[in-house]
């Protein structure tokens, strides 16, 4: 009875650890190529095991011990191989050999047997609890069950006192019910710790016609199972597609919501840059300098303005310009300004170097009364947006620059066009700065 409660006890305590084990093991992605619910041609679903143990005539609960209540511990072996049905069930052929004995308490009387089984075979179905699991996939302690139907042979010595009787060997039924946990201790291998019972037909214990109609006897094993066929396959039996189908949903969900944030991110920051575009270029006296260099908001509508939005007085005389022509001369002086028209590094401010030549220009709008167009260009370094807005704050500070030497606002169009003009390759620095520049054309 002290070795009963000793096996309970060892069963109840790696239960226990089971369970501790379901909930240390949860995977947080699916197993590497397979799909949820998919073919049994994803996984590896043959597999053999072997095993080894001892075997006595009693069991963990106390029954059907028909008297024999001295253990005698025996050898027993076992291998099996096995089809995986589904990730949770199997069907398995398996072998069982060895010797078990027993022996009745010697204070009520001197008897015992040994039963010799060089052979039996059953066909089992085994149950593997972890795999019904949703939570894990790949548990690393897995309960499991197992019962099935075979045939044993036996030969048994029943020994009374000092005479022994040998019965002939005899092929009888017998239902072996198995139960345990398998470790997943590698890819593809398990170590299987379990307690079978097996009922077996009569005369198994040596005695004719007893209180029981089947005999029992116990096997307590240990043995490694081994998936068979590619390594680059998981086994079936370590499998559970449901989790599977949940960790891949919870991955896919995981993914689409950070690219959706990064995208609102991304969205939000274009969009702060498109109203500080939109907030420079707006003109909300509509005199043709934008709010950000307008020193005079609010002149009234149709009142001419200098470079920096301020009214300027016109003398009372009539120009009379009978024809516009643009001489090479003309086109020498815009040219030698644009040659010479510096900036200061990525923002809109003129160098005091380029203000001789943008004079020469203001005098002669002055003095021809020519109408200018000012188109702003960038290289393609940074995004478009700050190109675009860059291009048109030098266009428009060149503008500012002359009106504010007498040239005619009306007259001059600033325009910026960013990095969509390019007039050299982008690729090399020497490219890069002839495409960062202002156009002059006069007309």
């Amino acid at each position: 009875m002290k070795l009963n409660l000793q096996l309970a006890l060892a069963f109840a305590t790696a239960g226990l650890f089971a369970n501790s084990a379901f909930a240390q093991t949860a995977k947080v992605a699916s197993i590497e190529g397979t799909t949820p619910f998919g073919s049994a041609t994803q996984y590896r679903t043959w597999s053999i095991g072997i095993g080894a143990g001892v075997t006595n005539q009693t069991n963990i609960a106390g029954f059907n011990r028909a008297g024999y209540e001295d253990l005698a511990w025996n050898l027993g072996y076992s291998a099996y191989i096995k089809k995986q049905i589904s990730p949770s069930f199997g069907i398995k052929a398996s072998y069982f050999g060895g010797k078990t004995g027993g022996a009745f308490l010697a204070k009520t009387a001197d008897q015992s047997f040994e039963a010799k089984t060089p052979w039996s075979a059953a066909l089992s179905g085994e149950f593997l609890a972890a795999n019904t699991n949703w939570r894990f996939f790949n548990s690393f302690i897995k309960p499991y069950a197992s019962i099935g139907v075979g045939v044993m042979n036996s030969k048994t010595t029943l020994t009374t006192g000092s005479t022994s009787v040998e019965a002939d060997g005899i092929s009888k039924i017998y239902v072996p019910l198995d139960m345990g946990f398998k470790f997943a201790v590698a890819k593809g291998i398990n170590f299987e710790l379990g307690y079978q019972l097996n009922w077996v037909n009569q005369n198994f214990d040596g005695i004719q016609g007893g209180q029981y109609k089947n005999d029992l006897f116990t096997y307590i094993h240990g043995g490694l199972e081994f998936a068979l066929g590619s390594g680059s396959k998981p086994a079936l039996n370590n499998s559970n597609p449901v989790a599977t189908l949940v960790n891949d949903y919870t991955l896919k969900y995981d993914d689409l919501k950070a690219q959706n944030d990064a995208l609102n991110t991304k969205n939000q920051a274009l969009q702060s840059q498109l109203d500080g575009l939109n907030s420079d270029l707006k003109d909300d006296d509509g005199d043709g300098v934008a709010n950000k260099y307008d020193k005079c908001p609010g002149t009234p509508s149709g009142v001419q303005v200098d470079g920096s939005g301020c009214p300027i007085l016109v003398k009372n005389e009539t120009k009379i310009v009978e024809k516009v022509v643009v001489t090479e001369a003309d086109k020498k002086v815009v040219a030698d300004a644009i040659k010479n028209l510096e900036f200061d590094l990525s923002k809109a401010t003129i160098r005091p170097t380029s203000y001789a030549t943008l004079n020469k220009v203001a005098e002669l709008l002055i003095e021809k009364n020519f109408s200018l167009k000012l188109a702003g260009h960038t290289d393609n370094t940074g995004s478009r947006e700050l190109n675009m807005r860059l291009s048109k704050e030098r266009a428009e500070s060149v503008k500012a620059y002359l009106v504010s030497q007498g040239a005619n606002a009306s007259r001059i169009e600033a325009t910026g066009y960013g990095p969509d003009q390019p007039i050299a390759s982008n690729k090399n620095a020497a490219g890069r700065q002839q495409n960062r520049r202002v156009e002059f054309t006069l007309y």
